[in-house]
């Protein structure tokens, strides 16, 4: 039996091993993280990460060959294949601030490999790291292994999509796997191909260089986040001329050389890869001494960050210019639909923005609990600001009663069958919707009595 460990029980670590558990039934699979609570919820009813059809797939395997453990170093020492799938937040202070990303637990994590392990080892890079890591994994390593111990290092990025994260898995587009081209380093590669080969058709199994597979998954985001900042571009010049984002949008996605994903206009792109790998991409650029590269891609965030900004002030301005004192409902707080997810949110710029201007917010998430709303506020905004101003409602029509104006910040399905009627008749008038996600029916609610406001639009 194939026995693999993964190091880091995240939203990457633990629905992609938990996967490979359930399609390899003779691979036994340990996933381990320091954090106790975490570890606990894994092997409880209730799993840290909402994904659609994850518990599924957790509960078919756990316990049988698939564990969540908080012993690292036993899991280590019996592990074929290790996982290194630890978070790589954008560094906060010293070189490269804002920009680059804090390799401080994928260094934590290699270095205890090389410490406890005692036979040789695939270690396989699977957290989002900047371009040319992996040499600084293999350099700890070989200075820290014991003697007759050989690690081969893999690269094997991760092309999840936060809400379809499980059945990208079970049918990925393509699965990277890149190493040094030596002779172990095939070998390593083909090992772990071997494992995809479970389930995956071997064609869309690729094997390519580690620089190469690297520097995939920086690109594939930041091409992706390219096409979101490039539509919301356009929907400002849409809102300016009366044209429609949604048609102009449909006419280019038409083209099969642009094809329709990834052309959906909105208050912005938000997420745990999106932002911090274009920044990444942007320090990588400048260390190469390539500074109109990095302006480029730079562009990509700060058009996002202006989409976020002209919709506040799109809000402010349509409410007769202040919302001081205001109700302002928001309905959804994650990133996007089908995730508890809230890195990067827009709606936590925005929040605070409407802090700022001193008014009374409502905020309504079907996934996203009290503490974690609590704890990405008051990361920017002072607690008696959140406790005066700021309730968490677990009612989307209790949220909205009395509300001057509701913000749609997430594209949840369920706002798209609320009881408008009802909501209209509990609102202060006029009672305003903005839509930044460009999900509702703008015509009934209009009918209804609402003032709608739409990005990319003007109504």
């Amino acid at each position: 039996m194939t026995k693999i460990c993964c190091i880091g029980a995240g939203y990457v670590g633990g629905p992609t091993c938990a996967v490979i558990a359930y399609k390899c039934p003779n691979v036994q699979v340990t996933i381990v993280d320091l954090n106790q609570a975490r570890i606990d919820a894994w092997n409880s009813g209730n799993l840290p990460i909402y994904e659609p059809g994850l518990d599924e797939v957790v509960f078919a395997c756990r316990g049988k060959n698939l564990f969540f453990s908080t012993e690292v170093d036993k899991a280590i020492v019996e592990a074929d294949l290790i996982f290194v799938s630890v978070n790589t937040p954008t560094k906060k202070s010293g070189i490269g601030a804002g920009f680059a990303a804090d390799l401080a637990y994928v260094e934590s994590a290699t270095r205890r490999i090389a410490q406890v392990a005692t036979s040789s080892k695939i270690v396989i890079e699977k957290s989002t790291v900047p371009c040319r890591t992996a040499e600084s994994m293999r350099t700890i390593l070989e200075a820290n292994s014991h003697d007759g111990i050989r690690f081969d290092i893999l690269s094997n990025p991760e092309f999840l999509a936060e809400g379809t994260a499980v059945p990208d898995l079970m049918k990925p587009d393509r699965v990277l796997i890149g190493s040094l081209q030596t002779p172990e380093g095939i070998k390593a590669q083909q090992a772990l191909a071997a494992v995809y080969a479970n389930w995956v058709p071997k064609e869309k199994i690729i094997t390519m260089n580690l620089w190469s597979s690297e520097l995939s998954k920086l690109a594939a985001n930041a091409l992706l986040a390219q096409r979101i900042s490039s539509i919301n571009a356009l929907s400002a010049i849409c809102e300016a001329t009366g044209a429609d984002v949604d048609e102009v949008a449909y006419a280019c996605g038409l083209d099969t050389r642009i094809g329709p994903k990834f052309l959906k206009a909105s208050v912005g792109f938000g997420g745990s890869c999106f932002q911090k790998d274009i920044l990444n991409l942007v320090y990588l650029s400048e260390s190469l001494h390539l500074p109109e590269v990095a302006a480029y891609w730079k562009q990509v965030v700060d058009m996002n960050e202006y989409q976020k900004s002209r919709f506040s002030q799109r809000i402010v301005k349509r409410l007769f210019n202040t919302i001081t004192n205001k109700n302002i409902t928001v309905f959804g707080f994650a990133f996007k639909k089908n995730t508890g997810d809230t890195r990067e949110s827009a709606a936590i710029t925005l929040v605070n923005y409407f802090l700022q201007e001193r008014a009374n917010i409502s905020i309504y998430d079907p996934k996203v609990d009290d503490d974690q709303i609590r704890a990405d506020i008051t990361e920017l905004a002072p607690v008696e600001a959140f406790e005066k101003q700021i309730k968490v409602v677990h009612d989307p029509y209790q949220a909205a009663k009395g509300a001057d104006a509701i913000v749609v910040l997430t594209e949840w399905d369920e706002f798209k069958t609320l009881n408008y009627e009802q909501i209209y008749a509990g609102m202060n008038k006029p009672a305003f919707i903005f839509d930044g996600r460009l999900i509702l029916d703008s015509k009934k609610l209009r009918d209804i009595g609402f003032q709608v406001e739409v990005i990319g639009k003007t109504l």
